[in-house]
């Protein structure tokens, strides 16, 4: 990872950290200019009231997404849930709510603070079929095809590689799949830099990718069905969209078709144009050689 990819994620951690301080001393906590800041784009105004009425308030006070995933994706009984980039845990709580008592959902996120929020949202809400796990989406802590369903809300924007958060999207699906995903999406004709005048990289905006990218890359990733759907403005030209795509029946449960997490190597995306190391502070070339399976390529 680059010196600017990981000053980045490190100013989006501490963006998201001050958010869930915010929200424990009784503030709230949103996508946008300023934590504590909140519009009908983003927030806890996306969900319904009835969802809002039966969670912690903490739990509604630090919604930060730009849709409400769990809606989209057709959560069934008994299926096992991973929500990237888990924040409060309002997802992973209304996930759990319908998946019931045999199905699971696993929330994973990078910043300490928020860990401490959800856990003790879980706590609050009596949810016993929920397990918070510290990672980055980029290398999720869980085995390969070990759940049903990943969502996200509002966050694979923020990542500074999504090619590995799609690979390892891919990886953890069991065969047959699927994803139901919040995102900010980019109409097509908008540069990067256009996006970036649109707003900054933590408040969701300069890290979109466009229609065609995401497109791209989760077809790169190995998926199939994919569908965008734009659901309302959030800046000129930049969209919350619902992202939906499958794993199909019949595919390796440990690789896409052009990009793997290989954890063998130590690497995401092994051996392609997209590799980086699945520890942060190693080069490729430091976690292959560390991994000791004689992967070189």
């Amino acid at each position: 990872m680059s010196e600017q990819s990981t000053d980045l994620r490190e100013t989006v951690r501490r963006r998201y950290a001050a958010a869930a301080v915010k929200v424990t001393e009784g503030g709230a906590a949103c996508c946008g200019p300023e934590p504590a800041e909140t519009d009908e784009n983003f927030g806890s105004t996306l969900y319904a009231a009835d969802e809002r009425d039966a969670l912690p308030a903490e739990a509604v006070a630090a919604s930060l997404g730009c849709g409400n995933p769990t809606a989209v994706a057709e959560l069934r009984e008994g299926e096992r849930v991973l929500d990237l980039g888990s924040g409060g845990g309002i997802d992973v709580l209304l996930s759990a709510r319908r998946v019931g008592p045999t199905g699971k959902a696993y929330g994973v996120d990078m910043t300490d603070e928020m860990l401490a929020l959800a856990l003790a949202n879980a706590e609050k809400a009596g949810a016993t079929n929920v397990e918070f796990l510290k990672g980055t989406i980029e290398s999720v802590p869980l085995p390969a095809a070990t759940v049903d369903v990943v969502i996200s809300n509002c966050v694979i924007n923020l990542s500074v590689d999504k090619a590995a958060v799609f690979a390892e999207t891919f990886r953890v699906l069991r065969p047959g799949g699927r994803i139901g995903v919040s995102d900010v999406v980019a109409d097509d004709a908008l540069t990067p830099g256009q996006r970036a005048e649109r707003g900054d990289h933590v408040g969701c905006i300069a890290g979109a990718l466009s229609f065609a990218e995401y497109r791209a890359g989760l077809r790169a990733a190995g998926f199939t069905g994919i569908e965008i759907v734009p659901t309302h403005p959030v800046a000129d030209g930049m969209h919350s969209a619902i992202i939906r795509a499958t794993k199909p029946a019949t595919a390796d449960a440990t690789a896409g078709a052009s990009g793997t997490a290989d954890t063998c190597c130590g690497v995401n995306a092994c051996c392609t144009p997209t590799e980086s190391a699945a520890d942060p502070s190693r080069t490729v070339t430091e976690a292959k050689a560390a991994s000791g399976c004689g992967c070189t390529g």
